[in-house]
């Protein structure tokens, strides 16, 4: 009983650690503001995190496991698995729904990235974040084209993988409309299988 209370008030904290970094960005995060947004002490974020860097490094992963539940949902209410070119097309345009986790979400990961630039003890969390979104674009690339060469399959996983991360910064924010960020992945996932068949 102890240890599900235990991960509930983590769970809070995390919950919380999101929305205040989506509304006030990295440096705008504050002890004292995280405390009072999770309802819970500074003492237990500090018993839980340690500090900032904790923290940070906890809601990245957060972030990340929670992209994974609403992409696995998905899959459930779409009707299981689908060819490897549907999956790869689904997997990418679930980072463009309205809605309010998959905004967050958005918003947390650009503000984590930026501020990656001044705060060294995130750039290997995120690097390690991005490369196992690489490695699962690269794999569903290869079952569409098998004989693509591993090289190649990375560098279109790694720009399939870039082009939505950029389109979050601006949909959200109503500089690009959600159905044209959608098109844009679509048609940018054509011109990468049609370069592997080079």
């Amino acid at each position: 009983m102890r240890s599900a209370l235990a991960a509930d008030r983590r769970r809070a904290i995390l919950e919380a650690a999101a929305r205040v970094i989506a509304r006030r960005g990295v440096r705008g995060l504050r002890m004292e503001e995280l405390a009072t947004e999770a309802g819970v002490s500074t003492a237990l974020i500090c018993y839980h995190f340690k500090d900032r860097a904790g923290i940070l490094r906890n809601t990245l992963e957060f972030i990340s496991d929670r992209a994974d539940r609403y992409t696995s949902e998905e899959e459930v209410v779409a009707g299981g698995p689908h060819d490897a070119r549907q999956e790869l097309e689904r997997t990418l345009l679930l980072e463009f729904q309205d809605l309010p986790e998959v905004r967050e979400n958005s918003t947390v990961w650009g503000e984590l990235r930026a501020s990656a630039v001044f705060e060294p003890e995130l750039r290997g969390d995120l690097a390690r974040a991005t490369l196992a979104w690489i490695h699962d674009i690269a794999d569903l690339l290869g079952q569409i084209r098998p004989a693509a060469p591993a090289p190649s399959l990375t560098a279109s996983a790694e720009r399939l993988t870039a082009l939505p991360e950029g389109l979050s910064t601006r949909w959200p924010s109503g500089a690009l409309p959600l159905a044209h960020a959608r098109e844009l992945t679509r048609d940018a996932v054509t011109v990468e299988l049609e370069r592997l068949d080079h």
